[in-house]
């Protein structure tokens, strides 16, 4: 039973043992009701009694929390820290079962403080509510969760002290307010009020367009946009959302454009399956942590449970792995280079966003081993420009490259490159893509061994390159090249990069697509005003729509006839084709068309016999100059940054902070506290935890493109810096 060891330490300290029996309570709910009688007769006996919750939290950096709090009291995982005195803010969540499992022996559901006898290592910090700790008799679970048991405030920290949890004062004033700490709140600025449901809103608009601004209510903007552009549709699972043919196809070119160069390094397409062991999940711990809040599980079969629940793949390293190890058994074997185009599961909790942040995408993922570390290096970096390429040759959006920091990196790996974009509409930062040199970590963990030319074994430098977003002060510095490490690669893009495009480019009318990846990249519109040589009119577009396509331009003839011109001019710009080409009466007597351009609204008025011509020439420059615009509005919000003074403010009026920096994970937790400290200040705000942005400061990554000259002391601390290091507030 799993009272017994308990029942037999009580006995060995001296403490009462008073327990009482009930139906099953998964939930302090459900303890509540089941001891009801119990507490009433309780309080009749002058036995006053207050009940335990348990809550079990846990975060990479500052470990593993078990607050037992009153039964009433609600605790904000994002006031840990403060609730602890901690300067570092955590990312504290609850627990997975499997966590809670290891470190403390117990179900969900049976947590209670007197499971620390079962953490041997003493890996687990109990912290008990003061309001509690005052209460004449405790009520908490004996580990199991259809008992109670009462004990005295002084016994329970006589048995969590014999089992090694009195190293600090473990009991903490959680003040009378569950949700805030006991230090008294500073005043708060007078709040404003929120933006009326309506605001941005255009004034008679038609309901067929877009009704609300880009600079107006930018989300409602966005929302509108890519539903009226006819790019995805909603749902009956939030956060899952419909690829529609227009937003597929330009996952196409996408694909079409990668695929092709990252075949020229001898990557080879393969595929695996989407489900994942637990066992599996669970090899390799760090980077678990990193996803395990995201994982999705399978636990039931038809009518009956499995006897293990099943993952659906976050990404695919515990997958793939095992079988590197089956298929490289010697250096001939290597390098070995996979991808595959697949799709990921992650139960994002945080507010969805289509194609920025979903619960299902699409999404690249290679992942390579090699034999040298140069190899594997090489191969980060060279995808890494692919990845830029996709942004800036295809999308017209430009990116900085650069290197995550220690904190920022990809879970479990020894290095993350990425490509960072700008929208200019919020003031925000998005990670585009990222390129990862996982080192001998996952090559350790699931044996992929090798036998070298001189037949000694060895591991695989290995890559993993995806689409998610590391510190350039390291990487500049050859501190990570250990002969002893193996390395491999692992590298991906998403969905996400048509989101990107969609927020950069496009204007209240509707979308604005660059002419490269344009589902169509013409539409010609005959006009009806006479219509004894409209039918020779229609015939003439389609003879030149067949010119465009044989010069390879996507062209589409709108010759339907329950439309009028107009109303096709407004769905076309509304869906972001880059050129309109017209054909009116007099264009027809001329032989000549208008074409009018997408982006600028600049009109041409071209002959039919250069029309081939003139229409390449359009797109090419078209495109330029749409990475040219982005490019300047990019470059207009990037600031340098070298005192506090000026830093918060700037995120403020969303710039990009590039900041000299010494590059401490714990400088850059209190850099991102603060920010966000003083940004809420200032506004008199609440940020929604729920919310899938914040006002805080992160970094992006330490740019390979370093400014010269002297290297000014760190902005936030005055130590020495080691590099420039990108800031933002991030999607």
């Amino acid at each position: 039973m799993a009272e017994a060891p308990i029942k037999a330490a009580f006995e060995e300290l001296g403490i009462e043992w008073k327990a009482k029996q009930h139906p099953v309570a998964p939930t302090v709910e459900d303890g509540l009701a089941a001891i009801g009688e119990w507490a009433s007769e309780c309080r009749r006996h002058a036995q006053p009694i207050r009940f335990a919750k348990n809550l079990f939290f846990s975060d990479k950096k500052l470990g593993n929390i078990l607050f037992t709090v009153t039964a009433a009291r609600k605790v904000d995982p994002k006031k840990i820290s403060g609730f602890l005195g901690l300067s570092s803010v955590g990312n504290f969540r609850f627990a997975s079962p499997e966590k809670l499992m290891e470190m403390l022996g117990v179900q969900q559901g049976s947590v209670s403080p007197l499971a620390v006898m079962n953490d041997k290592a003493s890996q687990v910090t109990l912290v008990l509510d003061k309001e509690l700790m005052s209460a004449e008799k405790i009520g908490v679970h004996p580990c199991r969760n259809d008992m109670t048991n009462q004990i005295s405030p002084a016994d329970l920290l006589k048995f969590c002290k014999h089992f090694g949890h009195d190293a600090k004062e473990p009991v903490i004033d959680l003040g009378s307010d569950a949700a805030q700490p006991s230090a008294p709140a500073a005043p708060k600025a007078p709040k404003e009020p929120k933006p009326a449901k309506d605001a941005g809103k255009k004034e008679n608009a038609d309901e067929k367009g877009l009704t609300f601004t880009k600079a107006g209510n930018f989300p409602k903007w966005y929302e509108q946009i890519i539903i009226k552009s006819e790019m995805i549709d909603f749902y009956d699972i939030s956060g899952c959302y419909i690829l529609r043919p227009w937003a597929y196809s330009i996952w196409e070119a996408i694909q079409a454009y990668l695929d092709g160069r990252i075949k020229t390094l001898q990557v080879q397409n393969c595929y695996f399956p989407m489900f994942v062991s637990e066992a599996r999940l669970n090899a390799e711990k760090d980077h678990v942590e990193g996803f395990a809040p995201e994982v999705a599980w399978v636990t039931k079969s038809g009518d009956g449970m499995l006897d293990q629940p099943i993952a659906i793949r976050p990404t695919s390293e515990t997958i793939m792995y095992p079988a590197f190890a089956n298929w490289i058994r010697s250096h001939r074997d290597l390098p070995l280079k996979l991808n595959q185009w697949n799709n990921v599961v992650r139960w994002e909790f945080k507010h969805p966003t289509p194609f920025l942040r979903t619960r299902e995408f699409l999404w690249q993922e290679g992942h390579t081993a090699h034999a040298s570390v140069e190899e594997a290096d090489k191969e980060v970096l060279t995808i890494l420009s692919f990845y830029a390429g996709v942004y800036e040759e295809l999308l017209a959006v430009p990116v900085i490259r650069g290197k995550k920091t220690e904190k920022e990196k990809f879970a479990g790996g020894f290095y993350t490159t990425t490509v960072e974009a700008y929208i200019p509409g919020t003031g925000r930062a998005i990670q585009g893509a990222t390129s990862h040199n996982l080192g001998q970590n996952f090559g350790k963990m699931f044996k992929i061994e090798y036998e070298d030319s001189n037949g000694k074994k060895a591991i695989p430098w290995q890559e993993f390159l995806l689409n998610r977003s590391v510190c350039t002060a390291s990487l500049l510095s050859n501190d990570f090249r250990n002969p002893l490490c193996s390395r491999q690669n692992s590298w991906g893009l998403t969905t996400r990069t048509i989101g990107v495009m969609v927020m950069v480019h496009s204007d209240d009318q509707g979308l604005v697509l660059p002419p490269r990846v344009a589902p169509l990249q013409v539409v010609v519109v005959p006009i009806n005003l006479k219509k004894e040589i409209y039918a020779e009119q229609v015939a003439t577009c389609h003879e030149l729509a067949k010119t465009l396509e044989a010069a390879g331009v996507r062209v589409r003839v709108d010759d339907r006839d329950n439309y009028n011109p107009g109303w096709k001019y407004n769905y076309w710009e509304l869906k972001g084709v880059p050129l309109r080409i017209e054909l009116g009466p007099k264009d027809f007597e001329k032989q000549q068309v208008r074409i009018v351009r997408r982006d600028t609204n600049e009109k041409m008025d071209i002959a039919w016999s250069i029309l081939p011509q003139q229409v390449a020439l359009t797109l090419v420059k078209m495109q330029h100059e749409m990475l040219a615009k982005a490019t300047a509005e990019r470059d207009a919000n990037l600031v340098r940054v070298t005192k506090w003074e000026e830093f918060v403010p700037a995120l403020a009026q969303g710039k990009l902070c590039l900041t000299p920096f010494c590059d401490e994970m714990e400088e850059e937790e209190a850099v991102k506290a603060r920010s966000k400290a003083e940004a809420l200040a200032q506004s008199g705000e609440q940020e929604d935890d729920r919310c899938a942005t914040s006002v805080a400061a992160k970094t992006l990554c330490i740019p390979y493109d370093q400014p010269e000259g002297p290297l000014p002391p760190c902005f936030a601390t005055g130590k020495p810096a080691k590099a420039w290091v990108l800031w933002g507030r991030s999607y």
